[in-house]
């Protein structure tokens, strides 16, 4: 068994700067955790793995193709490998959750 902590991984990545942090890898799966400030860009592109994002803290919206939706603590969005999508409209600090199924590429 592998178990984490949260606020531990959060602490990690603020210390770090780092935007995207990766906690586990497997080969069918790896979980990270992603951050995004208030009003940035989302720099991502389409991933080859599906992915699904927990809005763990912070209030924006998501574009995945044409269809935008609000995100907030609580929200959980399946993208489908390949679809181009990102964060959008950050009002407050996204805390994101990323699952990648099967791990994602490096």
């Amino acid at each position: 068994m592998l178990a984490f902590e949260l606020d531990q991984i959060s602490s990690q990545a603020a210390a770090g700067d780092d935007r995207y942090v990766e906690f586990l890898r497997v080969p069918d799966l790896s979980l990270g955790l992603y951050r995004l400030g208030a009003g940035v860009h989302d720099p991502q592109q389409p991933h080859q793995q599906d992915e699904v994002y927990y809005i763990q803290k912070g209030r924006g919206k998501i574009q995945v193709q044409n269809e935008i939706r609000d995100v907030r603590a609580g929200s959980i969005i399946y993208v489908q490998a390949f679809a181009e999508h990102q964060f959008i409209e950050i009002e407050e600090d996204l805390e994101i959750l990323v699952f990648f199924a099967p791990a994602e590429s490096r």
